[in-house]
């Protein structure tokens, strides 16, 4: 019986801190939320503001509400463009090293410029910009060229997976379409019947031999012995002389 309410109370200690623990979760995870949503305002705010001042106010106040707009919309854009492709490329973790000593000397220009825009003294203001303007134009440099970098990445990576995807296609919808292949004839597939051998070469004439030269056969039957001539008329036979035969009468000549 002991046994069995030390179980249950066991059981009962884990739930509640189970519950405890889930509660903590969600409250980190809804405060997180707020807090972005929070911080999404409080940054459109500010950069809403930033780009009225670039309108309403012209000279070096103007400029320096352009050059925090363009920090600032640089910076982002990169920072979401690598924390978005480290998730399916690790390589990019050096470069997202990289961007955060970057973002370093973003956040110490751009909290200079924010400063400046309360600066009393013209002069000293105008004196300051250019060297504020140039160290913008390195930074939004440095940074535009990590992001296209890593877009160039991902869209070589996804090009090149079309392109496999591509050649498995066409290799499945050949095997699908085995019908239209054309296959070889009977013909094609026998072997030929190779071609007979040339005859060999008449043998080359003794060395000693000077006035014996090779010849050539003009015809197959050349190398047989002449057959005898025949006459062209028969000569005629002796008809034998018979006793009752008369003998012929002598011609008269006159």
């Amino acid at each position: 019986m002991e046994a069995a309410v030390a179980v249950v109370a066991l059981l009962f200690l884990l739930f509640v801190v189970l519950g405890v623990y889930a509660t903590v979760k969600v409250v980190g995870a809804a405060k997180r939320g707020v807090d972005r949503t929070i911080t999404q305002a409080r940054r459109t705010v500010e950069d809403t503001t930033l780009r009225a001042k670039t309108y309403a106010q012209p000279g070096p106040a103007g400029e320096l509400a352009q050059l925090r707009l363009k920090l600032r919309t640089s910076m982002r854009s990169t920072q979401d463009a690598l924390h978005a492709g480290v998730a399916e490329d690790e390589s990019l973790k050096e470069s997202l090293g990289l961007f955060e000593r970057l973002s370093t000397h973003g956040h110490e220009l751009d909290a200079e410029l924010k400063r400046l825009e309360s600066e009393p003294d013209r002069t000293t203001l105008v004196a300051r910009l250019p060297a504020l303007r140039e160290r913008t134009e390195q930074i939004t440099h440095a940074a535009d060229s990590l992001r296209w970098a890593a877009r160039d990445r991902a869209t070589r990576f996804a090009n090149d997976d079309l392109d496999d995807l591509r050649t498995q296609i066409d290799v499945e919808a050949g095997a699908l379409r085995h019908w239209t292949t054309v296959e070889p004839t009977p013909a094609e597939t026998s072997t030929s019947t190779p071609a007979p051998a040339p005859p060999p070469w008449p043998e080359a004439p003794p060395a000693d031999g000077a006035a014996a030269q090779q010849t050539w056969p003009d015809h197959p039957d050349a190398g047989r012995a002449p057959e005898p001539t025949r006459p062209a008329i028969t000569p005629p036979v002796q008809q034998p002389v018979y006793p009752w035969q008369k003998k012929p009468r002598p011609e008269n000549t006159t």
